[in-house]
């Protein structure tokens, strides 16, 4: 017999409807990615605690200063729970400090600093300069229909390096900026301070249908135990 889920975790996967996507709340732009999610028909929530974690569907790993995001979330007991959901398959999206964050390698990282990992991906922290050096330009992105996003890229990584199974989906002059591996999705730039929300439209697509088939898989699971 398999193990249940935890109650939160369960109802967070079988409730129906808009999606619920917390927002990593420990540092960062995160009213930002609120409003963006919400204007994109999910329900965001702020997670600061573990009991917020587990009550929802998808994380959001936002902007912000990654080598402080690692010491907070360890300051908060997020880290090994964050960890684990990303084990378990939980989707996740992480915009610039976020992108780091869901690396597995990291280029000129601190002495001692982490990332949750997830995507196979080499980054390299502040690639595109200083904040002095921040910059708006034009890109096109795979999956993101209409005209090309204005992507605003603030002491930005790129990523120097994928695995087979990490799907390029933006380059800025030949650098990769956006990737997707499976439900986990990464960008270089801060689309959540543009107020184009496409970028989140492309996100809670993917959640809403990974916790679909998750839904539907649980379901026949309990179908095939009570036969």
């Amino acid at each position: 017999m398999t193990s249940p889920a935890s109650p939160p975790r369960a109802a967070a996967l079988l409730r129906g409807g808009a999606p619920r996507i917390g927002v990593l709340a420990v540092q960062g732009d995160v009213r930002e990615h609120l409003r963006a999610l919400e204007a994109s028909g999910a329900r965001g929530v702020p997670v600061r605690r573990r009991a917020e974690l587990d009550d929802v569907d998808a994380l959001v790993v936002p902007g912000g200063e990654s080598t402080t995001i690692d010491k907070l979330t360890r300051a908060f007991g997020l880290r090994d729970p964050i960890l684990a959901r990303l084990k378990e398959g939980m989707p996740a999206y992480g915009s610039c400090a976020g992108m780091i964050l869901l690396a597995d390698r990291v280029l000129d990282a601190i002495e001692g600093q982490e990332t949750f990992g997830g995507i196979d991906m080499t980054v390299r922290r502040n690639a595109f300069g200083r904040q002095v050096d921040s910059f708006e330009e034009d890109i096109a992105v795979e999956g993101v229909p209409g005209p090309p996003l204005r992507a605003v890229f603030i002491r930005a990584p790129w990523v120097e390096e994928v695995g087979p199974e990490v799907r390029v989906l933006a380059r800025h002059e030949g650098r990769i900026v956006a990737v997707q591996q499976g439900v986990l999705l990464a960008t270089a730039f801060h689309p959540e301070i543009t107020g184009d929300t496409r970028v989140h439209r492309l996100f809670v697509d993917l959640v809403g249908s990974s916790t679909g088939s998750r839904t539907t898989a649980r379901r026949t699971t309990a179908s095939t135990e009570g036969s």
